[in-house]
């Protein structure tokens, strides 16, 4: 048995003077002091007011700011399960996540107070409210008055485990409804480990953070890493390429670590400050999400920028591979070999490694690798598979290969997933909205290639005989059911779905047909 240990508590103790987190949107700056009395506070209030217990469940809906990890450390003080919910979901969605998680209250941005009556349909019991500007009007409490009301502290259970969970991720599934990946504390350090090596975050790292944090990408690359170092991060409340330029460039901020999407490198490059910013002092950047143009990659190589391609999951907590600086150029297309304390094959259907150049499964193993998913056994049944060893392997769903030198290359998707600017679309969970109008037959969704967003969504319909349909009205309906980057941006229409033995549309006739080569 492996004790976890409170992060932020270590730092407050040894360091309390060290600069922690600055919130970009606010301006407030926070000592590892200051931050942890603040988290501990609000634990306080959470167990003493909302009566939370370990084991329960705690949601926020909120865009990037310094309070969201506060949040995450006063849920891991009380031993409950942080529940981050994507604000770009539909109410829908966000209905179905909080109906099958249960959370007991919810934290949310005063930006999305008019979202919270549609959501009171659901377990939750309590509300806080993050007021940013002009507060609105309603019957919730204030996140700062809930801090300051207490003088009480609560210090996390020395006895909490590495194997106990701290967090619930949803993701997107396959089959239309997201999964809840349970993320453990013992995931959250190895990915910190594993990070810090090829990304050279230490004590006196600071970070940028960008990605939103209701994403496994936006909490551990790299901000949580930089708190478990003792490090500093400054919390952009969401992406914007001129304040992010003129902030990286900045040498009072002194960032040294940045990490983005594809699209945000893109975005940045075309921005019209590029070229004159100062980014010699960025000691890394990372890259993940998506596949990377290599035209990018060298238009920053150009300016000395070497960007670190790198994969991963919410189930993997996420990083699994970050490539080296010496092949990041020499091997563009390669996320490289996998990081130290995680172990990486490429796999054919009876989990036998595969010869060079063959392609196959990417499986994972290691002490990153999620536990399971909540509430889901069947998920758990085909996610993972043990070898003969007894070792227990992830499925990725992704299809790579491996050359003579052990660097891996994810060439391709098992699963009909689609990526659209870093955000993971499912095309049977928009096929079900599709069909949700009764003058569709048959539907299938396909990723075509987006010069803006990498990919988008194309629906392919049938329409019922005797019925018409609009594109837009096929548009609209999605927009009303769906976050906005899963709305398919075209809609074809043909009078059959071409379908295998077993019934199953065949998706790759669909592309070679579809996607303009």
């Amino acid at each position: 048995m492996i004790l976890a240990s409170d992060w932020i508590a270590f730092h407050a103790d040894r360091t309390p003077d060290k600069l922690a987190m600055i919130d970009q949107g606010t301006g407030r700056r926070f000592t590892y002091g200051e931050f942890n009395d603040r988290a501990a506070r609000l634990a306080a209030f959470l167990r003493d007011e909302w009566g939370v217990q370990p084991g329960d469940r705690l949601a926020i809906l909120g865009k990037n700011s310094t309070d969201y990890f506060e949040f995450q450390f006063a849920c891991i003080k009380l031993g409950a399960l942080m529940l981050p919910l994507n604000w770009r979901l539909a109410e829908p969605e966000l209905l179905y996540i909080l109906n099958d998680a249960e959370p007991v209250g919810l934290v949310y941005d005063a930006e999305f107070a008019d979202r919270i009556p549609g959501l009171v349909d659901s377990p939750l019991r309590h509300f806080l409210r993050l007021d940013f500007g002009e507060a609105p009007v309603d019957d919730y409490g204030a996140y700062e008055d809930a801090i300051t009301a207490t003088d009480a502290h609560v210090i996390m259970n020395p006895q909490t485990t590495h194997d106990a969970p701290m967090m619930i991720m949803y993701t997107a599934g396959t089959t239309g409804h997201p999964k809840g990946v349970l993320i453990t504390h013992g995931m959250m350090l190895w990915n910190a480990i594993n990070i810090s090596t090829p990304s050279g975050l230490n004590h006196d790292s600071v970070f940028y953070c960008i990605l939103p944090t209701f994403h496994i990408g936006g909490l551990n690359l790299y901000a949580n890493p930089v708190l478990h170092l003792g490090g500093t991060n400054v919390i952009a409340r969401q992406f914007d390429p001129g304040l992010t330029l003129q902030t990286l460039s900045d040498p009072e901020q002194g960032v040294t670590h940045f990490f983005g999407v594809p699209s945000i490198y893109l975005f940045l490059s075309q921005h019209e400050a590029f070229d004159r910013a100062n980014l010699d002092h960025i000691h890394s950047w990372g890259c993940g999400g998506a596949p990377m143009p290599v035209s990018v990659l060298e238009q920053y190589a150009k300016r000395g920028i070497i960007i670190q391609l790198g994969f991963g999951m919410t189930e993997t907590s996420p990083t699994v591979f970050l490539i080296d600086k010496r092949r990041a150029l020499e091997k563009p297309t390669s996320v490289g070999k996998p990081l130290m304390h995680t172990r990486v094959r490429v796999v054919d259907d009876q989990l036998r490694d595969v010869a060079p150049g063959e392609l196959g499964e990417v499986v994972i193993s290691g002490p990153n690798i999620t536990p399971g998913y909540w509430k889901r056994p069947d998920a758990n049944e085909s996610s993972f598979s043990f070898d003969e060893h007894g070792n227990r392997w992830l499925h990725s769903g992704d299809a790579g290969t491996v050359d003579e030198e052990g660097c891996i290359y994810v060439v391709d998707r098992y699963k009909d997933m689609y990526i659209s600017g870093g955000e993971n679309v499912y095309p049977a969970e928009v096929e079900q909205v599709i069909y949700q109008l009764p003058e569709v037959a048959e539907a299938a969704v396909i990723g075509v290639p987006d010069e803006r967003w990498g990919e988008s969504g194309m629906a392919i319909v049938v329409v019922k005989p005797g019925c018409e349909l609009a594109s837009e009205t096929i548009i609209d309906h999605c927009k009303s059911n769906l976050a906005k980057f899963k709305v398919p941006k075209a809609v074809a229409f043909i009078e059959i779905l071409p379908r295998n033995a077993a019934g199953k549309v065949l998706k790759r006739e669909l592309r070679a047909t579809f996607i303009q080569k």
